[in-house]
C-alpha cells in the first residue's frame, strides 16, 4: 500500500506536471518558431491554406502506390497498436474516472473483457513492430535510443495493466502501483521523445501542406 500511495501520489503528480509543461513548451515552440521570411508571390493555382493542410493530412494517411507492397504490413500494424492504445486509454472505466477527476470530462466505457482483448492484440502488435525494427537492416541502423526507449515506455503500461488485471505474480496493490509507475514514466518521456508525434503529427503535416500549396507543388 505504501508503494501504491507513493505511485499515485507524488510520482503521478510530478509526471502529470512535467507532461503538461513539456507539452505546452513543445507545441508553442513549434507554433512560434522563427521562420525565414517567404518572399515568393505564391502559385497562381494556390488553394486555400485550410484545404491544402487537410489534403496533406489525408494524403499521408496511406502510402503511395509505389511503396504499398513494401510498407503495407508496417502501416497496418502501426494503425493496429495506435488504435489499440487509444481504446485502452480512453475507454477503460478506471482511466475515464481518472480523466474525469483531472478535467471534469466523462464518457461511456467499453466492457473490461473488450479492453482486455484489445490490450492483448496491442501487445502483440507492439512486439511485431519491435521485431520488424530488428529484422529490417536499414531500419535497425537508423534506430536511436529514442526509438528503443519509446517502445519500452509504451509497452510497459500495457503489459503491467494486463498483469494487474489478471492478478498475476503479486498482490493487486503492488501490480497496480507498478502499472501507475510505468504510466508516470511514459508521461514524463512523451514531451522529450519521438512519442510527441502523437500530438504534433497533424500540426506539422498541415503546415507542410499549406507551404507546398503556396509554392505550387502538386500534392
Amino acid at each position: 500500500m505504501e508503494l501504491l500511495e507513493f505511485a499515485r501520489g507524488p510520482v503521478l503528480t510530478f509526471a502529470i506536471t512535467v507532461f503538461i509543461a513539456g507539452m505546452m513548451f513543445r507545441i508553442f515552440s513549434l507554433l512560434l518558431m522563427w521562420r525565414t521570411r517567404d518572399s515568393s508571390a505564391g502559385s497562381s493555382r494556390e488553394r486555400s491554406v485550410f484545404s491544402a493542410a487537410v489534403r496533406e493530412i489525408i494524403r499521408r494517411l496511406w502510402p503511395q502506390a509505389a511503396y504499398k507492397q513494401r510498407t503495407m504490413f508496417g502501416l497496418v500494424n502501426g494503425y493496429v497498436f495506435h488504435l489499440g492504445l487509444a481504446i485502452i486509454v480512453f475507454f477503460l472505466m478506471p482511466h475515464i474516472l481518472f480523466i474525469k477527476d483531472l478535467t471534469g470530462l466523462s464518457w461511456g466505457s467499453l466492457p473490461n473483457n473488450v479492453i482486455y482483448a484489445v490490450s492483448i492484440i496491442t501487445l502483440g502488435s507492439l512486439i511485431a513492430a519491435l521485431v520488424m525494427r530488428f529484422a529490417n537492416p536499414a531500419q535497425k541502423i537508423i534506430s536511436t535510443f529514442d526509438d528503443w526507449f519509446s517502445w519500452i515506455v509504451t509497452f510497459l503500461p500495457v503489459l503491467t495493466g494486463v498483469i494487474a488485471t489478471s492478478h498475476l505474480g503479486a498482490r493487486y496493490e503492488t501490480l497496480l502501483a507498478l502499472h501507475i509507475l510505468s504510466v508516470a514514466l511514459l508521461l514524463v518521456w512523451i514531451p522529450f521523445g519521438k512519442l510527441m508525434h502523437f500530438f504534433l503529427v497533424f500540426i506539422t503535416r498541415s503546415q507542410t501542406g499549406a507551404h507546398l500549396s503556396h509554392r505550387g507543388a502538386q500534392l
